[in-house]
């Protein structure tokens, strides 16, 4: 916990100024702040998650519902970490705005903070990203208008929602792909001498739906059905408690069921929470084994372990901190959707930075660099008149790269994962005189735009696999973030901007430009601006995928 006094959210743009010179501030910014109080508080005296959960989830639906015009609904939420607890009578400060519309579904953000009003400190509790729904009308079905992202932060987000949308919508098949591969492994889980019977911790819970639990529009919300599920879910998680302890967290799974009168049930939710137990000096405790029942409990069983790996990934591959060596991180098939995520979310948020500065220009190709805490990132940008999309798909083949930049002395793909994501080996030539050329091991990922508002993007950083370690002939090189952003300005003229961020691996390669004392960049990208154009009716042929 830091205590910052006056500086208010770190993440926040600064001020935005219209042209009619009024303070810029979302359409769909909605702000909550509850004190707590003890009817809040759970056994422990500090604020029940439910029901913080009920009032993140209310915020978030009047955003949704101020975009839409029209009553919203929950359909999910986002993974969200809890950075710290929240004792009574200090204040929690809520912030939701809407991200991203798609069709009929929204992005939702969700920011929480708290403030101790006695010591002005402030510390951020938890982000969330939940999607929303909004209902339809007597007219049919509601089509969302578009979000207009103003600031350099909402650009981003507009930008990366796609991407998270794209992670949503293949979670069950990450899990599926992961189970299935890693079924030896799981099976050996299973075999846990002493463990306690999982059927002891089950809990089931009956609620009457009162007026109290309805919201604004006279039903029982999401965030109210989230509270119930997390109280559960808290009483099953104490269970353990009665067992002999040996590991330190565990997963709860929750399903809520509703019916009426003699109704068939219908399942409403389901929800998978982790919980870990801390003793009286907040250390965490051990917890018991799991021994799961037949048939299904087996099936859980093995899910939550898949899970386990997926949430260790993404925490180490997008929790990575840019001054980290290595810079590049272990791929396999399992991670391969969290390290796509994450090449492409990385250089979303370089290109949304809006303080570039123009080093040089020659002949209509500029080169823009940007130092923002030690780091130097470096733009190139030129307009060619080839169709943006004919320009993806020619840079996209790495392969091919050695045809119009210098830079590329041999490219070989080492792995074709799917249509989207390939790794290849990239051999360069020495710098200086008497060294050793340098070698790359990356990820490329492509997108396709979701809409007109979006560019195609392909983008590159390193990693590492156990087949193709460093060589004697090589100095490995690493690449933490790179790539093409390719805008279709119109049928015939495509911008094309290439980012990179100058590890020591590539400064080499730019260091002279961007002091001034050469051009060849802009050497380089003619001869690209003359490969797409000589190429503009060709053919492309990507690689077989390995899968």
């Amino acid at each position: 916990m830091s205590c910052e006094k006056g500086d208010g959210d770190p993440m926040e743009d600064p001020l935005f100024i219209l042209e009619s010179g009024e303070v810029y501030r979302n359409p769909t910014e909605v702000k909550m702040s509850q004190i707590v109080m003890p009817c809040h508080a759970n056994h422990c005296g500090e604020l029940s998650v439910g029901q913080l959960l009920k009032w993140m989830d209310s915020t978030a639906c009047l955003s949704a519902e101020r975009h839409a015009g029209s009553p919203c609904i929950t359909a999910s939420v986002d993974d969200i970490h809890f950075e710290h607890t929240i004792g009574v009578g200090q204040v929690v400060n809520i912030k939701a705005k809407v991200n991203r519309a798609f069709t009929s579904s929204m992005e939702v953000g969700i920011t929480v903070s708290c403030e101790d009003l006695f010591s002005s400190c402030q510390w951020n509790v938890c982000n969330a990203f939940a999607t929303f729904v909004a209902r339809r009308t007597e007219e049919g079905k509601v089509r969302l208008k578009q979000v207009i992202p103003r600031t350099q932060t909402e650009q981003m987000e507009y930008s990366i929602a796609a991407e998270r949308r794209r992670m949503r919508l293949t979670h069950a098949e990450i899990i599926t792909d992961l189970l299935s591969s890693n079924t030896a492994q799981l099976e050996l889980a299973l075999v846990r001498e002493g463990a306690v019977s999982a059927e002891r911790t089950r809990v089931e819970s009956v609620e009457l739906v009162l007026p109290p639990h309805a919201n604004h529009q006279v039903s029982t919300f999401g965030g109210q059905i989230m509270a119930w599920m997390e109280n559960v879910a808290t009483i099953a998680a104490c269970l353990c408690n009665l067992f002999v302890l040996v590991c330190s967290s565990m997963e709860v799974g929750v399903c809520a069921e509703a019916y009426q009168g003699a109704g068939a049930l219908r399942h409403i939710n389901s929800a998978f929470m982790t919980f870990e137990v801390l003793d009286k000096d907040r250390k965490p405790r051990t917890l018991p084994r799991i021994r799961p029942e037949p048939v299904d409990g087996k099936r859980r069983y093995q899910e939550a372990i898949a899970r386990k790996k997926i949430r260790l990934d993404r925490k180490y591959i997008i929790s990575c901190k840019q001054t980290e060596v290595p810079l590049s991180v272990p791929w396999d098939i399992s991670n391969q959707m969290y390290l796509s995520y994450n090449n492409v979310s990385a250089l979303k948020i370089m290109a949304a930075r809006s303080n570039w500065m123009l080093s040089s220009e020659k002949n209509k190709v500029s080169l823009y660099t940007l130092e923002e805490n030690q780091i130097l990132c470096f733009k190139v940008e030129t307009h060619v008149t080839v169709p943006a999309e004919q320009a993806f798909h020619l840079l996209s083949d790495l392969r091919r790269r050695h045809e119009w930049d210098r830079h590329y002395q041999k490219c070989d793909v080492i792995i074709q994962a799917d249509e989207d994501d390939t790794i290849y080996r990239v051999a360069t030539p020495c710098v200086s005189k008497g060294g050793k050329g340098q070698d790359f091991i990356l990820l490329a990922s492509r997108r396709k735009p979701c809409d007109s508002r979006d560019p195609y993007l392909i983008a590159l950083r390193s990693v590492t696999l156990p087949t193709h370690p460093a060589t004697e002939d090589y100095t490995r090189g690493e690449v933490l973030c790179a790539g093409f952003s390719i805008w279709e300005e119109s049928n015939a003229v495509t911008k094309i901007s290439y980012y990179n961020q100058a590890t020591p691996g590539v400064l080499p390669y730019i260091s002279n430009d961007i002091a001034g004392l050469s051009s060849s960049f802009y050497g380089t990208f003619h001869s690209c601006n003359k490969y797409l154009e000589e190429n503009r009716d060709s053919l492309v042929v990507l690689p077989p995928s390995d899968l």
